[in-house]
């Protein structure tokens, strides 16, 4: 890849040395993967409706800022995947807020601690966080509003109510969704729905991984991101999903 094309793909954020504890940052400043999604082929080859983010967003997962969350990390990296994207596309209401980078592990800890959400010893723990932590952290950094749709189990109703939310939200706000769930607690990012005559695809970005910076076709390739079947979830488990309500679609 040459360097050109490497600096769109890539794109540097400052931690100030708050991204990471137990003296296990690697460095302040590491570089994050954007628009992870770029050319990865749709699922169907002439789908009824498909609806996508639009957008630029880095791509946060496990052990980005040197801190090493795996087992616990997953909904603060989708959160902070979802906070990027604000920071790239959104108006928001303050200049502190609109030059603000994604909230570091600790910051969003504390922020929950700070609003009442959590006890103080939630604060630097290993405790994860679910959908309703992400729209009090959204809230509280950007102002931004989220709606939580929740999804009693798998199957017909994942089909038929996700998705169709899904379709609405992409048309109407444009901003990445977290999906987490009971049995399925793995967050996810969703940043688009294909539908078809024989199902739906949920475009999954992954906050899963864990390692040094890819290529977003590598990521692709080893399934970080990736269309998912509908069918292909958890059938017994329920859904939740976290959409940031902005005020304009991203065009």
């Amino acid at each position: 890849m040459d360097s050109k094309l490497a600096a769109v793909e890539s794109e540097e954020i400052d931690w100030g040395g708050s991204g990471a504890e137990e003296g296990k940052t690697n460095k302040k400043t590491n570089a994050l993967s954007k628009n992870v999604q770029i050319d990865l082929p749709r699922p169907l080859a002439d789908p009824v409706k498909c609806s996508m983010i639009k957008g630029d967003y880095l791509y946060f997962h496990y052990g980005c800022d040197g801190q090493d969350d795996r087992g616990w990390g997953c909904g603060y990296r989708t959160l902070q995947t979802i906070a990027s994207w604000l920071c790239h596309n959104c108006c928001l209401p303050t200049k502190d807020q609109q030059h603000r980078p994604p909230p570091s592990l600790p910051e969003i800890q504390q922020a929950l601690v700070d609003v009442e959400d959590k006890p103080g010893l939630f604060s630097c723990s290993r405790e994860w966080i679910g959908t309703f932590e992400a729209s009090v952290v959204l809230d509280y950094f950007y102002d931004v509003p989220c709606k939580l749709v929740h999804v009693r189990g798998g199957g017909a109703e994942l089909e038929q109510v996700a998705v169709e939310e899904l379709h609405q939200h992409f048309e109407r706000h444009g901003s990445p969704v977290m999906m987490g769930g009971d049995r399925d607690n793995s967050s996810k990012g969703i940043f688009g729905v294909c539908t078809g005559d024989k199902g739906s695809y949920l475009l999954v970005v992954d906050p899963h991984y864990y390692g040094c910076q890819l290529e977003r076709t590598e990521l692709q390739r080893q399934g970080w991101v990736v269309w998912k079947k509908v069918s292909s979830l958890d059938q017994s488990s329920f859904y939740n999903l976290c959409m940031p309500q902005i005020a304009k679609k991203v065009t």
